[in-house]
């Protein structure tokens, strides 16, 4: 009966060494892995995908602010990485891994179903579209970061112990997947929003189902493979026990705190009279990896920052490839593609290389070169930045204006402010400002008189400025004297390398100007102004009408950050439209490559790091707190955020400073670490599973009366 008894359970145990996994390919590869590496790719193309266009959409779908947009965007990010506990508490102590994974998956399909049903502009109000929206992201959250510690810790559960070299194997290709799928999507989702027109507008309706589908696939593929996964069952509610020995352990230390009382080797081992052993053993083992995690965050600090400042970097850069134009946001698939290289370059090539000669390439050591790698690349986008700034002019201050002088009369203009007597400025007939002239004010609204002289007679223009703002003062002659008219200019370069332009229209009439697909609609004679409209790069012609007739316009290049004012003139005796144009913005000098050394730096530091933490989580957790600790790994993510958003508001510096010392941070934390993982000794987890060590004996409480029992000879640790 016995000898039954064992055979059913071993029947029954998925783990049992008598189930015959099947191969892949006549390799030692569990066929099973196929499953969950197709189920991590579709699922990432689905998240990435769906995340690519949720700025663009919150701006210009829900019509939100930029500082709201951006909040709302890193609350749903943090969310997605806080989530993994919850995720993990439930494979481990309820569901299992491949039940929580299908669970959470139908949770996160649901989400993104939500998600695109809110981006139909035919679908109820904004105020339905913002709650459609952001239910479908809190769920998307709940189901990505539920998964997020399962997937991987089942792909390692298919491998057994002597697979080792397989498994680590596994997880390049497990990495190489997910910035496969995120490649893919970040690419192609963008293309779906822009070039894809519904219901008159860009189509996130499309951006959003795309994923949506995907994630579909990803949970079909998933539940295919069931028949040949090893399901390990959970182990009871792990982290409930865990936080109780914790507990036990330091209130019964506290208990015991007073210098008559035996020492014991490890603050844990006070536990002892109530938790078994083994127990104790494995919640060594996390706590040590957990110990080693608390630098981690820095690296996230700065490797999401390649989605923000790094992007934010490349809206003042020119991105012109020769005839290809590549957007600023689309820079992050730099990071993507070199993962795709860079992961068969290290593990078959450098990883190797380093072997054979004689270097111990640990992987705590692999994951201090990452850190310092991640740092070097802050370096170098330092050092971008110092060159991107010298072609930005910088906004004004509190107590400062800018101002140009637009000369639209037929000669030179000699413009001197009064009581200023350094001032004095020739300006020829519509010649392009080099630069704006700062003025200094004292209250909210000033007045500003400027002697004019023209021909040599001299008038004065009388303006008010409003602080902190940026003006051009039109010049141009009416009834044989020169008059002046005050606009208001943009002050900052256009988003996302775009251009923005205005139409001055000097004509006594009315004009319509149409170039390309921006319509500037009527603007007003006499020197009437329109508003800026923003444009994509690129050559502009166009349309001009006037009345009954319609002119031709060419105003030529409108480049990359630049904003302008194109002046419109008739010239009845040629029966033409003259346009003049004047960059207002300089447009960006210096090109978007000079990014890829960082993206190098950056992305060859994630190989070292990333997938490297990844095996080691795995490697050093006993059996039943693989997912934890995994959740614990995602969780330096969620924290590296948070460390992004204090020292962006704490530190007031400039950008170039600010990547100075997210670099010098990570120096030093490198540093920390690599003492830390001096330290450090690798454990094989298999060694706590031996159930043997279940039957030693707890150790009883130390009595008030009798000091000698359970004496311990080594010192605390504690």
């Amino acid at each position: 009966m016995v000898k039954n008894k064992i055979d059913d359970e071993a029947q029954k145990d998925p783990s049992s060494p008598k189930k015959q996994t099947p191969r892949l390919c006549g390799s030692n590869y569990p066929l099973s892995i196929i499953f969950v590496v197709v189920n991590e790719f579709c699922e990432r193309f689905s998240y990435y995908g769906m995340k690519a266009v949720l700025t663009l959409y919150f701006t210009n779908f829900l019509y939100w602010d930029d500082n709201l947009s951006t909040a709302i965007y890193h609350a749903f990010s943090g969310l997605a990485y806080f989530t993994p506990v919850m995720g993990a508490l439930i494979a481990d102590s309820w569901l299992g891994k491949f039940k929580t994974i299908i669970s959470l998956s139908i949770v996160y399909v649901v989400g993104h179903v939500v998600k695109s049903i809110g981006a139909i502009p035919t679908v109820g109000d904004q105020k339905a579209h913002v709650v459609l929206s952001m239910f479908g992201l809190f769920l998307i959250a709940l189901g990505t970061g539920g998964i997020k510690p399962c997937v991987a810790a089942f792909g390692g559960d298919q491998f057994n112990e002597e697979q080792a070299r397989e498994r680590r194997r596994f997880f390049s290709f497990f990495y190489l997947s997910i910035n496969a799928g995120s490649l893919l999507s970040t690419i192609i989702t963008p293309l779906l929003r822009a070039d894809v027109q519904c219901f008159g507008k860009d189509c996130y309706a499309l951006a959003f189902g795309v994923p949506a589908a995907l994630m579909v696939i990803a949970l079909v593929v998933f539940i295919s493979g069931s028949g040949m996964y090893k399901k390990l069952p959970p182990k009871g509610n792990i982290l409930v026990e865990v936080s109780q020995c914790v507990g036990f352990s330091i209130a019964n230390r506290w208990r015991y705190r007073a210098s008559n009382y035996p020492k014991r080797e490890h603050w844990l081992d006070w536990a002892a009279e109530k938790y078994p052993k083994q127990l104790i053993k494995e919640i060594k083992m996390v706590s040590r990896v957990l110990l080693l995690y608390l630098p981690l965050p820095m690296f996230w600090a700065l490797f999401d920052q390649q989605g923000s400042r790094w992007t934010l970097q490349a809206t003042r850069m020119n991105a012109n490839f020769g005839g290809f134009i590549i957007q600023p946001d689309q820079m992050q698939t730099i990071n993507a593609i070199l993962i795709v290289i860079f992961i068969p370059i290290f593990d078959v090539g450098i990883y190797p290389l380093i072997g054979k000669c004689k270097i111990n390439l640990t992987p705590l050591k692999r994951m201090t070169v990452g850190m310092v790698l991640a740092a070097l690349a802050f370096v170098a986008a330092a050092v971008v930045e110092i060159e991107v700034q010298r072609t930005v002019v910088p906004e004004p201050t509190a107590k400062e204006n800018y101002v140009q002088f637009l000369n639209l009369a037929d000669k030179n203009v000699q413009i001197a402010l009064q009581g200023h007597g350094s001032f004095p400025v020739t300006m020829a007939p519509f010649q392009d400002p080099d630069n704006y002239i700062k003025l200094q004010v004292d209250s909210q609204s000033q007045l500003f008189s400027f002697n004019l002289t023209y021909e040599n007679v001299t008038t004065t223009c009388s303006q008010s400025f409003n602080i902190s703002n940026v003006y051009s003062i039109l010049l141009y002659k009416e009834d044989r004297q020169l008059h002046c008219k005050l606009l208001e200019d943009a002050k900052s370069k256009p988003q996302k390398g775009q251009a923005t332009m205005r139409i001055i229209n000097t004509h006594s009439e009315d004009v319509n100007v149409v170039l390309g697909n921006a319509n500037f609609g009527t603007v007003s004679k006499n020197y009437g102004s329109s508003l800026y409209k923003v444009m994509e790069r690129g050559q502009y012609t166009g349309m001009c009408k006037v009345g009954a007739m319609e002119y031709d316009v060419d105003v030529g290049l409108i480049d990359f950050g630049a904003a302008y004012t194109i002046i419109m003139s008739m010239m009845p005796e040629e029966g033409s439209m003259s346009i003049w144009k004047f960059e207002d913005i300089k447009a960006n000098v210096l090109h978007i490559g000079w990014q890829v050394p960082q993206y190098v730096l950056m992305s060859a530091g994630e190989v070292m790091f990333s997938i490297t933490g990844v095996e080691f989580s795995y490697s050093q957790a006993p059996l039943n707190m693989k997912a934890v600790l995994q959740s614990g790994w995602l969780l330096t993510v969620a924290f590296g955020n948070i460390i992004v958003i204090i020292v962006a508001k704490a530190a007031y510096m400039e950008q170039w400073a600010e990547f100075i010392l997210f670099a010098c941070l990570l120096f030093a934390v490198a540093i920390i670490f690599s003492i830390m993982a001096y330290f450090y000794t690798y454990v094989d987890s298999e060694e706590l599973n031996d159930k043997d060590e279940d039957k030693e004996e707890h150790i009883p409480p130390p009595p008030y009366e009798n000091i000698s029992l359970s004496t311990v000879d080594k010192q605390t640790k504690m």
